[in-house]
């Protein structure tokens, strides 16, 4: 049993987690989160601890978004894009169970935001301009399990979960030798 209330989009989502693991579900309903589906999650965060796990794509992303600022503390799950396709559809419901558990045993929480990376590591790594920039992005926040973002929030990602210089050296190492794009 997995201790935090994981919260996820719809219901299809939920039941793909129950099929992974054992634990808690919140439903935000999509983008129109209501105002007590919030008081429901920051309850949850103070008693037992929170993981957003929201589809790969920009809805997805602007509930975490949304969550994390009106529930400060929450964890994070990423669940990489090519797991969650099916017939043109994104989302955790289309997630094999082991996919899911990875995403969870891989959760990031949120640290100090300490500013350790800076645009000229994005650069040098070949995540920032160029055409395999995104490619390499998409790759190594999987690898990482920070997900996919653009340059300027795969940067502030970094920094946020206190990601080491030497995971994103190994990272790196990995990323070229799996090809480097």
């Amino acid at each position: 049993m997995i201790r935090e209330v994981i919260v996820v989009e719809g219901r299809d989502d939920e039941a793909a987690v129950k099929r992974a693991v054992d634990a808690e579900v919140i439903i935000t309903s999509g983008l129109g989160i209501e105002e007590k589906t919030i008081e429901r999650i920051r309850y949850a965060q103070q008693k037992t601890g929170v993981i957003i796990l929201t589809d790969p794509d920009f809805p997805g992303e602007k509930i975490r978004k949304i969550i994390s600022e009106r529930v400060p503390g929450c964890k994070h799950a990423y669940l990489p894009k090519k797991y969650s396709i099916k017939d043109n559809d994104v989302g955790v419901e289309n997630a094999t169970p082991e996919h899911i558990r990875e995403a969870l045993e891989r959760v990031k929480t949120q640290g100090e935001n300490r500013q350790l990376f800076t645009l000229e590591h994005m650069i040098d790594a070949g995540l920032v301009m160029g055409d395999s920039s995104r490619i390499r992005r998409e790759k190594l926040g999987d690898h990482l399990g920070i997900g996919y973002a653009n340059a300027k929030q795969f940067l502030k990602r970094l920094n946020h979960y206190s990601i080491s210089l030497e995971e994103f050296q190994e990272a790196l190492e990995w990323l070229e030798r799996s090809g480097g794009q």
